[in-house]
């Protein structure tokens, strides 16, 4: 007992450590540091990178847990290996994207020919239908269209470079954010030693197990929208005489990119319409018309799955998306799910709520 005594508390019996609570300053400063960067993340646009962050995080321990079935010797190099995968499946997906799209890109000139017949046939039947005093507004054929369409474009210049760099930045974002998150996911485990380093790393656990919710109801709100594009395209069209090209593209164009909140439902939305316009005028409003339902309807079934998830009354989350697109636009829009739902834990871990 004298011997016990003399050792370190940390040495007695093998006892492990005991971690003092952190003090009221500490968690205060962990809940602003908190705040202010996911604040920079919206002000700055680097919501793409955060995402990211996170997605690349859980994907690379879900593969690392896959590959336990490697090998004994090569056991210990699968963490490794998934964050390679990762990282590297985003740049040979581009690769082979921009092989397989080779013959769409020589092929762009007679396309937009194309595209500029049909619209002067289609402008040259409304010249016709029109009251005179209003048929003279429109273009006479593909010459004063295609000049239009200079017009526009020049004096957009600007706003289409900006665009373009806005666009290609966020790309630039998100495949930092998920190097970083792969990287993170394979470093070396340790117990964080200071208070404010345990309490921030419990702040960012919060985060991930959030986000972790929000792409599981993701999922079903993508398989979801899939389910009735797919009976849109194949059956709902057909019976009015109209089909349109590349539906199994487009549906499944219609599932990857409803994994992305908001914004992926807008570019398939954007995709299907254009497809349609080279059908028909018709075709093209058709499918305006419903994907504009799906993506109002998408308000409500985004909030009422992701609240099952998370938890969240439909009412809250609704409010909550309507008051982020408000203030930081459609940003705020894909942001709005995850960052209530990270505010519901931990108020809740504080048991205010």
């Amino acid at each position: 007992m004298q011997l016990d005594e003399r050792l370190p508390p940390t040495r007695r019996r093998g006892r492990r450590p005991r971690l003092t609570p952190p003090s009221r300053g500490v968690k205060v400063a962990s809940y602003c540091l908190m705040a202010a960067t996911l604040l920079l993340v919206m002000l700055r646009g680097l919501l793409p990178g955060l995402l990211t962050v996170c997605l690349g995080f859980l994907l690379t321990r879900w593969l690392s847990a896959r590959l336990r079935w490697l090998p004994l010797r090569l056991r210990g190099s699968g963490p490794t290996l998934a964050a390679a995968l990762v990282v590297l499946s985003p740049l040979l997906l581009t690769v082979l994207a921009l092989s397989h799209s080779r013959s769409y890109i020589l092929a762009a000139p007679a396309q937009y020919r194309e595209l500029l017949d049909f619209l002067a046939r289609t402008v040259l039947e409304l010249r016709l239908k029109l009251p005179p005093d209003i048929a003279v507004q429109l273009p006479e054929g593909a010459p004063e269209i295609q000049r239009a369409i200079a017009a526009y474009l020049g004096a957009k210049a600007g706003a289409l470079a900006m665009a373009g760099r806005v666009w290609l930045t966020g790309v630039l974002y998100a495949y930092v954010g998920l190097l970083i998150g792969a990287l993170a996911a394979v470093r070396a485990r340790g117990r964080a030693h200071g208070p404010l380093a345990q309490e921030l790393t419990l702040r960012v656990a919060r985060l991930g197990d959030a986000f972790r919710q929000i792409v599981a109801a993701q999922f079903w709100i993508a398989s979801f929208n899939t389910l009735l594009t797919a009976l849109f395209l194949l059956f709902v069209l057909p019976l009015w005489d109209m089909r349109l090209p590349y539906t199994p593209a487009l549906i499944t164009l219609t599932f990857v990119a409803g994994l992305v909140p908001i914004v992926g439902n807008l570019l398939c939305n954007a995709v299907i319409t254009i497809v349609g316009l080279s059908v028909s005028p018709m075709a093209a409003v058709a499918c305006l018309v419903f994907l504009i339902l799906i993506h109002k309807a998408e308000y409500v079934i985004n909030a009422k799955v992701v609240g099952q998830r998370t938890h969240m009354g439909v009412w809250e989350l609704l409010s909550v998306m309507f008051v982020a697109e408000a203030v930081f636009g459609p940003a705020g829009l894909v942001a709005a799910p995850l960052f209530y739902a990270y505010l519901k834990k931990e108020l809740a871990a504080a048991r205010l709520v």
